[in-house]
Protein backbone atom coordinates (compact mmCIF):
# COMPACT_ATOMS: atom_id res chain seq x y z
CA UNK A 1 0.00 0.00 0.00
CA UNK A 2 1.66 3.59 -1.25
CA UNK A 3 2.42 5.66 2.30
CA UNK A 4 -0.36 8.45 0.26
CA UNK A 5 -3.64 5.98 0.74
CA UNK A 6 -6.10 7.11 3.45
CA UNK A 7 -8.06 4.79 5.33
CA UNK A 8 -10.85 5.83 7.49
CA UNK A 9 -13.14 2.96 9.53
CA UNK A 10 -12.27 -0.98 10.43
CA UNK A 11 -10.63 -1.89 7.06
CA UNK A 12 -9.93 -5.36 6.06
CA UNK A 13 -7.54 -6.12 2.86
CA UNK A 14 -6.91 -9.52 1.93
CA UNK A 15 -3.14 -10.65 0.49
CA UNK A 16 -0.88 -9.76 -2.09
CA UNK A 17 -2.86 -6.66 -2.83
CA UNK A 18 -1.54 -3.89 -4.65
CA UNK A 19 -2.66 -0.39 -3.95
CA UNK A 20 -1.30 2.89 -5.18
CA UNK A 21 -1.30 6.35 -4.81
CA UNK A 22 -3.90 8.31 -3.44
CA UNK A 23 -6.42 5.80 -2.71
CA UNK A 24 -9.20 6.33 -0.30
CA UNK A 25 -11.16 3.26 1.25
CA UNK A 26 -13.66 3.72 4.03
CA UNK A 27 -14.71 7.13 3.18
CA UNK A 28 -17.43 7.31 5.74
CA UNK A 29 -21.37 7.56 4.20
CA UNK A 30 -23.74 11.10 4.96
CA UNK A 31 -25.00 9.00 7.47
CA UNK A 32 -21.93 8.10 9.73
CA UNK A 33 -20.39 11.65 8.27
CA UNK A 34 -23.30 13.25 10.12
CA UNK A 35 -22.88 11.28 13.03
CA UNK A 36 -19.33 11.63 13.43
CA UNK A 37 -20.11 15.33 13.08
CA UNK A 38 -22.84 15.83 15.29
CA UNK A 39 -20.84 14.00 17.77
CA UNK A 40 -17.83 16.47 17.48
CA UNK A 41 -15.49 13.48 16.59
CA UNK A 42 -13.12 13.49 13.20
CA UNK A 43 -13.24 10.61 10.81
CA UNK A 44 -10.26 9.05 12.09
CA UNK A 45 -12.22 9.31 16.25
CA UNK A 46 -14.94 6.88 14.57
CA UNK A 47 -15.39 3.54 14.95
CA UNK A 48 -17.71 2.25 11.99
CA UNK A 49 -16.77 -0.98 9.66
CA UNK A 50 -14.96 0.40 6.34
CA UNK A 51 -14.00 -2.00 3.23
CA UNK A 52 -13.59 -5.48 3.26
CA UNK A 53 -11.14 -6.54 0.22
CA UNK A 54 -10.09 -10.19 -0.57
CA UNK A 55 -6.81 -11.27 -1.96
CA UNK A 56 -4.82 -10.35 -4.96
CA UNK A 57 -6.54 -6.97 -5.73
CA UNK A 58 -4.91 -4.17 -7.63
CA UNK A 59 -6.64 -0.64 -6.87
CA UNK A 60 -4.89 1.94 -9.09
CA UNK A 61 -4.40 5.89 -8.09
CA UNK A 62 -6.94 8.56 -7.33
CA UNK A 63 -9.62 5.79 -6.46
CA UNK A 64 -12.50 6.07 -3.29
CA UNK A 65 -14.19 3.15 -1.96
CA UNK A 66 -16.76 3.97 0.59
CA UNK A 67 -17.13 2.24 3.84
CA UNK A 68 -19.55 -0.93 4.30
CA UNK A 69 -18.36 -2.10 0.91
CA UNK A 70 -17.29 -5.85 0.51
CA UNK A 71 -15.43 -7.10 -2.50
CA UNK A 72 -14.20 -10.26 -3.54
CA UNK A 73 -11.03 -11.89 -4.37
CA UNK A 74 -8.63 -10.26 -7.55
CA UNK A 75 -10.50 -6.96 -8.14
CA UNK A 76 -8.55 -4.94 -10.79
CA UNK A 77 -9.46 -1.18 -10.94
CA UNK A 78 -8.18 1.70 -13.59
CA UNK A 79 -7.67 5.43 -11.73
CA UNK A 80 -10.23 7.29 -9.92
CA UNK A 81 -13.13 4.96 -9.96
CA UNK A 82 -15.78 5.92 -7.12
CA UNK A 83 -17.72 2.48 -5.44
CA UNK A 84 -20.30 4.12 -2.70
CA UNK A 85 -21.37 2.22 0.23
CA UNK A 86 -23.38 -0.68 0.69
CA UNK A 87 -21.96 -2.47 -2.61
CA UNK A 88 -21.10 -6.02 -3.25
CA UNK A 89 -18.63 -6.82 -5.32
CA UNK A 90 -18.05 -10.28 -6.48
CA UNK A 91 -14.65 -12.36 -7.36
CA UNK A 92 -12.76 -11.33 -11.00
CA UNK A 93 -14.03 -7.88 -11.51
CA UNK A 94 -12.33 -5.19 -13.43
CA UNK A 95 -13.87 -1.48 -12.82
CA UNK A 96 -12.18 0.95 -15.49
CA UNK A 97 -11.28 4.29 -15.27
CA UNK A 98 -13.89 7.23 -13.97
CA UNK A 99 -16.44 4.40 -13.41
CA UNK A 100 -18.99 5.65 -10.49
CA UNK A 101 -21.27 3.39 -8.99
CA UNK A 102 -23.52 5.27 -6.33
CA UNK A 103 -24.26 2.24 -3.83
CA UNK A 104 -26.84 -0.30 -2.30
CA UNK A 105 -25.55 -2.17 -5.73
CA UNK A 106 -25.01 -6.06 -6.14
CA UNK A 107 -22.00 -7.21 -8.26
CA UNK A 108 -21.63 -10.60 -9.35
CA UNK A 109 -18.65 -12.60 -10.27
CA UNK A 110 -16.29 -12.34 -13.54
CA UNK A 111 -17.76 -8.87 -14.27
CA UNK A 112 -16.22 -5.97 -16.22
CA UNK A 113 -16.71 -2.57 -16.32
CA UNK A 114 -15.29 -0.34 -18.44
CA UNK A 115 -14.28 3.03 -18.68
CA UNK A 116 -16.17 5.82 -17.97
CA UNK A 117 -19.56 3.65 -16.72
CA UNK A 118 -22.17 4.92 -14.40
CA UNK A 119 -24.30 2.53 -12.13
CA UNK A 120 -26.76 4.03 -10.05
CA UNK A 121 -28.26 2.86 -6.54
CA UNK A 122 -30.66 -0.46 -6.33
CA UNK A 123 -28.69 -2.28 -8.93
CA UNK A 124 -28.19 -6.08 -9.56
CA UNK A 125 -25.43 -7.42 -11.82
CA UNK A 126 -25.12 -10.80 -12.39
CA UNK A 127 -21.88 -12.63 -12.90
CA UNK A 128 -20.00 -12.82 -16.15
CA UNK A 129 -21.76 -9.30 -17.35
CA UNK A 130 -19.54 -6.78 -19.92
CA UNK A 131 -20.48 -3.08 -19.58
CA UNK A 132 -19.09 -1.55 -22.21
CA UNK A 133 -17.44 2.06 -22.15
CA UNK A 134 -19.62 4.80 -21.33
CA UNK A 135 -22.42 2.56 -20.33
CA UNK A 136 -25.18 4.50 -18.37
CA UNK A 137 -27.80 2.88 -16.09
CA UNK A 138 -30.49 4.89 -14.47
CA UNK A 139 -32.62 4.54 -11.32
CA UNK A 140 -35.06 7.37 -11.85
CA UNK A 141 -37.87 7.65 -14.00
CA UNK A 142 -39.04 10.88 -13.32
CA UNK A 143 -36.06 12.77 -12.02
CA UNK A 144 -36.93 15.44 -9.48
CA UNK A 145 -40.41 15.80 -10.54
CA UNK A 146 -42.39 12.87 -9.72
CA UNK A 147 -41.83 11.06 -6.66
CA UNK A 148 -40.28 7.24 -7.39
CA UNK A 149 -38.91 4.61 -5.62
CA UNK A 150 -35.52 4.72 -7.21
CA UNK A 151 -34.81 1.25 -8.82
CA UNK A 152 -31.96 0.59 -10.99
CA UNK A 153 -31.90 -2.18 -14.06
CA UNK A 154 -31.22 -5.83 -13.47
CA UNK A 155 -28.46 -7.24 -15.90
CA UNK A 156 -28.82 -11.34 -15.88
CA UNK A 157 -26.23 -13.73 -16.21
CA UNK A 158 -23.97 -13.12 -19.50
CA UNK A 159 -25.76 -10.01 -20.51
CA UNK A 160 -23.27 -7.55 -22.85
CA UNK A 161 -23.81 -3.43 -22.83
CA UNK A 162 -22.22 -2.22 -25.82
CA UNK A 163 -20.56 1.34 -26.10
CA UNK A 164 -22.86 4.19 -25.07
CA UNK A 165 -25.78 2.65 -24.26
CA UNK A 166 -28.65 3.71 -21.95
CA UNK A 167 -30.54 1.70 -19.70
CA UNK A 168 -33.67 2.91 -17.83
CA UNK A 169 -34.99 2.63 -14.73
CA UNK A 170 -35.71 -0.70 -13.59
CA UNK A 171 -35.61 -2.07 -16.88
CA UNK A 172 -34.50 -5.95 -16.80
CA UNK A 173 -31.87 -7.56 -19.27
CA UNK A 174 -32.36 -11.15 -19.77
CA UNK A 175 -29.20 -13.69 -18.95
CA UNK A 176 -27.28 -13.72 -22.57
CA UNK A 177 -28.94 -10.97 -23.66
CA UNK A 178 -27.08 -8.35 -25.83
CA UNK A 179 -27.53 -4.35 -26.08
CA UNK A 180 -25.76 -2.30 -28.87
CA UNK A 181 -23.98 0.32 -28.75
CA UNK A 182 -26.09 3.65 -29.02
CA UNK A 183 -29.08 1.77 -28.08
CA UNK A 184 -31.73 3.41 -25.27
CA UNK A 185 -33.18 0.50 -23.99
CA UNK A 186 -36.69 1.63 -22.38
CA UNK A 187 -38.25 -2.19 -21.80
CA UNK A 188 -37.18 -5.79 -20.67
CA UNK A 189 -35.21 -7.38 -23.15
CA UNK A 190 -35.53 -11.17 -22.84
CA UNK A 191 -33.23 -13.83 -22.21
CA UNK A 192 -30.75 -14.12 -25.49
CA UNK A 193 -32.32 -11.53 -27.84
CA UNK A 194 -30.23 -7.98 -29.48
CA UNK A 195 -31.68 -4.55 -28.21
CA UNK A 196 -30.62 -2.17 -30.70
CA UNK A 197 -32.01 1.57 -31.72
CA UNK A 198 -33.05 4.63 -30.69
CA UNK A 199 -35.67 3.91 -28.78
CA UNK A 200 -34.34 -0.23 -28.72
CA UNK A 201 -36.02 -2.66 -31.00
CA UNK A 202 -35.33 -6.47 -29.78
CA UNK A 203 -34.56 -8.75 -32.50
CA UNK A 204 -33.18 -12.34 -32.56
CA UNK A 205 -29.99 -12.30 -31.76
CA UNK A 206 -27.79 -13.78 -34.47
CA UNK A 207 -26.48 -17.32 -33.80
CA UNK A 208 -22.52 -16.38 -33.67
CA UNK A 209 -23.24 -14.54 -30.68
CA UNK A 210 -25.01 -17.07 -28.89
CA UNK A 211 -22.04 -17.79 -26.54
CA UNK A 212 -21.52 -17.00 -23.03
CA UNK A 213 -18.87 -13.80 -22.44
CA UNK A 214 -15.72 -15.17 -21.82
CA UNK A 215 -14.46 -12.75 -19.09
Amino acid sequence: MHESCKLYGKNVIGNNCTILENVTLGYPSGKILNELLSNGLSFEEGSFDGVKIGDNAVIRPNSTIYCDVKIGNYLRTGHNILVREMTNVGDNVLIGTNVVIDGTTTIGNNVSIQSNVYIPTNTIIEDNVFLGPCSVLTNDKYPIRVKYDLKGPVLRKGASLGANCTILPGVEIGEGAMIAAGALVTKDVPAWKLALGFPAKIIDMPEELRNLNRI
